[in-house]
């Protein structure tokens, strides 16, 4: 089988590690830098063209990284209109990619969620800082990764300021209850096809509320309740993605989803767990990404 691994660099850990993990299992692998194709969009036949040559792999693995997420998706829609199978397909990236959609389209599933608020003016500060508890509370950006633009307020007025400061840069924000009893702790699952197949606690360094391994944070292997197992399954299906992390904290109401991540890093989770998640990946694609399927999903 041909499989295209769509990422920026052959470096990053997650790369290298899809790109073994194809090739143990007898598959042709390839990376290629998104960035860097070009499409003609041609009825009946349709081409992603990467230095000078056509593209035609079986299937492919998008890592499209937040900031290029436009081109990117946009690459992967061009390869499922050929009929390739796409790891995850370009719209379940853009709806995760969009925290507000996100966070609408589980709510609507009823998935456990922070209380959330969210407002366009200025002049409705404090009304939507009441309408998730008042504070202590957490400001968000929405196109924040990694836990940068993530801000805990610790008072009403601290609250004011950042959202209005927020707001005069003309930047989205979330505003969302602060769940203390996680304790700058929280749990990511790793969800491929319907079930986890690792999860790890991370837990922030001292006096950090966030928990992102980016920030200091550190992971352990940690065993998920059934109603953490079912949440992370339930919220990869909401959005539509085969393979996430799905990024949960314990409250006193249950397990309570942060955020479902379509680019979850490799590195951490198989560190902390030992888990051959990569293989993982490759295997649901063995089972998922047929010549004959490729050929149903061109009529579909």
């Amino acid at each position: 089988m041909k499989i295209a691994i769509l990422s920026r660099q052959k470096e990053l850990y997650s790369t290298r590690r899809l790109l073994e993990a194809g090739k143990e299992a007898g598959h042709e692998v390839v990376v290629v830098d998104y960035l860097r194709c070009y499409m003609n969009i041609a009825v009946n036949r349709p081409q992603v063209i990467y230095g000078g040559a056509t593209l035609e792999p079986d299937a492919v693995i998008p890592r499209i990284g937040a900031s290029n997420t436009f081109y990117g998706t946009a690459v992967v829609r061009q390869f499922e209109m050929m009929g390739v199978f796409p790891m995850n397909e370009s719209q379940a990236i853009s709806r995760s990619r969009d925290k507000l959609r996100c966070l609408q389209l589980l709510s609507r599933r009823g998935i456990g969620l922070p209380v959330t608020g969210f407002a366009h003016s200025t002049k409705d500060v404090q009304g939507v800082i009441k309408s998730v508890g008042g504070a202590p509370l957490v400001v968000k950006l929405l196109e924040g990764t990694q836990g940068i633009g993530v801000v805990l307020c610790e008072t009403q007025k601290a609250a004011e300021s950042v959202i209005e400061a927020f707001r005069g840069l003309n930047a989205n924000i979330l505003a969302q209850q602060f769940i203390k009893e996680a304790d700058g702790e929280d749990i990511r699952a790793f969800v491929v096809g319907d079930k986890v197949v690792a999860a790890m606690l991370r837990k922030g360094v001292e006096g950090e509320f966030r928990s992102n391994l980016h920030r200091g944070g550190t992971a352990r292997v940690v065993k998920i309740s059934k109603e953490e197992r079912s949440t992370a399954v339930r919220s990869a299906k909401a959005m539509g993605l085969r393979v996430c992390g799905v990024d949960m904290l314990r409250s006193d109401r249950g397990p309570v989803v942060m955020e479902v991540n379509s680019s979850p890093g490799l590195e951490g989770i198989e560190k902390a767990t030992g888990i051959d998640v990569a293989g993982h990946i490759i295997k649901y694609i063995e089972q998922n990404a047929s010549p004959q399927k490729a050929r149903d999903r061109i009529k579909g």
